[in-house]
């Protein structure tokens, strides 16, 4: 299945932007859509309700939103993301800008962990990605910051592996900050839950 890359209207981007390897589907939210025109690259699909966009984009490509509509362009992207059976979203400016739009795509990566789907938010030098009820895995590092979230109510039985504090099946919960700021320590780390869904920010 391609791996689906969506790029979104925020202001924050890496500073070299990396695109997964394999085949691709990559959609232009909106105002993302200026982005992929800097970077040469041609969406293979392009959503939006024109509010970022100064110009008309290709219709043959193009799903128009309305206006006024309950959801974000980012989440209509993935839903068309979905509908080519991708299982891995990569987001790039989907943070800065708006802290709502922030939080809304945060809230997005934890619904596509719950569906058994893998999100990954870019941020400048931050990754922003989701697990429910199981394992991720961190590449190593030498340095850097590795924070954990509760996003369900509870989180409970987490366990940190390969990082400068570790946990053994601890409680976490989504009002109260007990996993901010860990650090990496130049191993192999893992965080694992056994039930609940867990928002983790590493530094890259």
């Amino acid at each position: 299945m391609p791996v689906c890359v969506i790029f979104g209207a925020g202001n924050e981007f890496p500073d070299t932007i990396r695109l997964p390897d394999g085949e691709k589907y990559i959609i232009a939210a909106d105002g993302g859509l200026k982005t992929l025109e800097s970077l040469g690259i041609r969406p293979d699909h392009i959503v939006g309700d024109l509010d970022s966009l100064s110009e008309q984009p290709d219709e043959s490509i193009f799903t128009r939103l309305p206006h006024i509509k309950d959801t974000t362009d980012t989440f209509e992207a993935v839903k068309i993301g979905r509908s080519q059976g991708c299982t891995e979203f990569h987001i790039y400016g989907g943070t800065g800008g708006r802290l709502d739009h922030t939080l809304a795509n945060i809230q997005l990566a934890g619904m596509l962990s719950q569906d058994r789907l893998q999100a990954f938010i870019y941020g400048r030098d931050y990754v922003i990605t989701a697990v429910t009820d199981g394992t991720f895995r961190l590449p190593c590092r030498e340095s850097g910051f590795v924070s954990v979230f509760a996003l369900s109510d509870v989180c409970k039985g987490v366990d940190i592996r390969g990082l400068m504090y570790e946990t053994d099946s601890v409680e976490l919960t989504n009002t109260f900050s007990l996993g901010v700021s860990n650090e990496f320590i130049e191993k192999q780390a893992e965080i694992s839950v056994k039930s609940g869904t867990l928002c983790i920010y590493y530094e890259i």
